[in-house]
């Protein structure tokens, strides 16, 4: 049974959480979830043994100085879920029933640097042997229904903080330094089941704090984890909760499922449960209907395609800027979409109306402007290489190209590769081929003309010099003339520059 009273839990020796324990579980004789597989939960138990047995140094000495001050202390939430799927880093999470300010006495002699920024929230972080760990006094936090900050109000019993958590899977506790296993609302079941459930009802808990429910479709997209149906149907329901959230969290949580394994489990439960029509809502409306006449393609279904592909084509690392504007590139076809005489339909410069709803919804998430800018620009490039045809790519357009791209220039060649989705393979090896010839003479022409700063073959100075004038408008505008006439014909010298200079000059005059 899941409500009523929480109990401290140990699941039972068959079937996992079928028999409650109660009292403090020894975290070396958590039973098997499975008696179908008798080694499932022994392989978990192992390596959430050697995980723990990695921090005990630094997570013993810490929870013996709070017992030394009379307070309890505990490995918590996300770091024990982490343990048990082998996966802890260095990020340790505790609770405890220590006020702040007791937690600061306790820990500023201890740890090589300490810091405040969430004490507000009764969270003291702080820096030990390599070890970023948060402190955070039993709580429950809630939002009244017009506020965008949380009520935070402290408890006495690690049972009140676990059941204030947003999911079962972490709703665990392990009470150090005796290393007790605590789970009053069958997480470890859930986490061996791969499932997302929340420690009481669903409604109750993102009525708390509704970004809980934008916290599923990341959770689910970074674990892989299913969302429990109950979750899904209070998620629909209440999706219009999410407006209460700073917009600046919600954008921390959609760049933690963007740069997550699986983006597109996320985002899809995003836009099945209404939550992204009131965050992201460019992204449902790639929803186009279509009819027997007017056939095209699922535009929300290639974005999240070309999300996938441009995900396979990193190097080093999630790349936010690169997953940004693979998701949005065709957000601008919805308000462009035009059905043809022919029965075809057009979406003619939807790249550059995609660029500017791109600028417009990033800067309502409070993005930074250096990420509005690269993305917009990645969004409004997304199709110059198409627009160059099958032909021979000329030195100036090579030069066009990757002078508009600037430091984009290796993003947009992964953007602009990702977003080929065609089933026809023949078509497709044709513009992989075409885009392989593209980097071949960009290449070629950088070794010959540093093409990634390309500037006139005359600075400012000799422009003035050359013309007799003083600094004004005109050095501007005789500045875009030898650019033009660079990227045009390649380096020219300047002599050469200089004619075309004065010639430019007496035509003006």
């Amino acid at each position: 049974m899941r409500g009523g009273k929480p109990v401290h839990r140990s699941p039972g020796s068959s079937k996992l959480g079928r028999r409650r324990g109660r009292g403090h579980v020894p975290f070396s004789v958590v039973p098997n979830a499975n008696e179908d597989n008798p080694s499932a939960l022994s392989q978990v138990q192992h390596r959430a043994v050697s995980e723990l047995l990695r921090v005990s140094p630094v997570a013993d000495d810490l929870a013996h100085r709070f017992r030394a001050a009379g307070f309890s202390l505990a490995l918590v939430g996300g770091s024990v879920r982490d343990a048990l799927l082998g996966r802890l880093g260095n990020d340790l999470d505790f609770t405890t029933d220590a006020r702040p300010e007791d937690v600061l006495r306790i820990v500023r002699p201890w740890a090589d640097s300490v810091w405040e920024v969430g004490i507000a929230f009764g969270t003291v972080g702080c820096q030990k042997d390599g070890y970023l760990i948060e402190v955070t006094t039993y709580r429950s936090e809630s939002y009244d229904r017009t506020s965008r900050k949380p009520e935070v109000s402290y408890g006495d019993s690690i049972e009140e903080d676990l059941v204030r958590r947003d999911f079962t899977v972490n709703a665990m506790a392990v009470a150090l330094p005796q290393k007790e296993f605590i789970d009053p609302h069958g997480g470890l079941e859930d986490l061996a089941a791969r499932v997302l459930r929340t420690p009481g009802a669903p409604e109750d808990s993102f009525s708390d704090d509704p970004l809980r429910m934008f916290r599923a479709a990341r959770f689910a997209a970074q674990l892989d984890f299913e969302v429990a149906p109950e979750v899904v149907g209070a998620m629909t329901a209440m999706s219009d909760r999410i407006g209460i959230v700073s917009s600046e969290r919600v954008r921390d949580e959609l760049n933690k499922l963007l740069l997550s394994k699986h983006p597109r489990k996320g985002l899809t439960l995003l836009v099945d449960t209404g939550l992204a029509e009131r965050v992201l809502p460019e992204l449902p409306a790639l929803r186009l209907e279509s009819d027997e006449h007017h056939r095209h393609k699922d535009v929300y279904e290639h974005s999240l395609t070309v999300l996938e592909q441009a995900i396979d084509l990193e190097e080093d690392g999630p790349d936010l800027v690169l997953r940004l504007a693979a998701l949005l590139h065709d957000i601008g076809k919805p308000r462009t979409r035009r059905f043809e005489k022919d029965g075809g339909v057009s979406f003619h410069h939807h790249e550059m109306v995609g660029a500017k709803l791109t600028k417009k919804r990033m800067t309502a998430l409070k993005y930074s402007n250096d990420l509005v800018r690269d993305v917009s620009r990645l969004v409004e490039l997304h199709l110059r290489f198409h627009g160059y045809g099958t032909g021979e790519w000329t030195d100036s357009a090579v030069r066009r190209y990757v002078r508009d791209a600037g430091p984009l220039l290796e993003r947009l060649h992964k953007l602009t590769r990702s977003d080929c989705t065609t089933r026809n393979k023949r078509k497709a090896n044709a513009l992989s081929r075409a885009y392989d010839g593209l980097e071949a003479r960009i290449a070629e022409l950088q070794e010959q003309e540093q093409l990634d700063s390309i500037r006139p073959d005359l600075d400012g100075n000799q422009i003035m010099e050359i013309l007799g004038v003083g600094p004004g408008p005109v050095i501007g505008a005789a500045y875009t003339f030898l650019l033009e006439l660079r990227l045009e014909n390649g380096p020219m010298g300047r002599d050469e520059a200089a004619a075309a200079l004065k010639e430019w000059w007496a035509t003006r005059s």
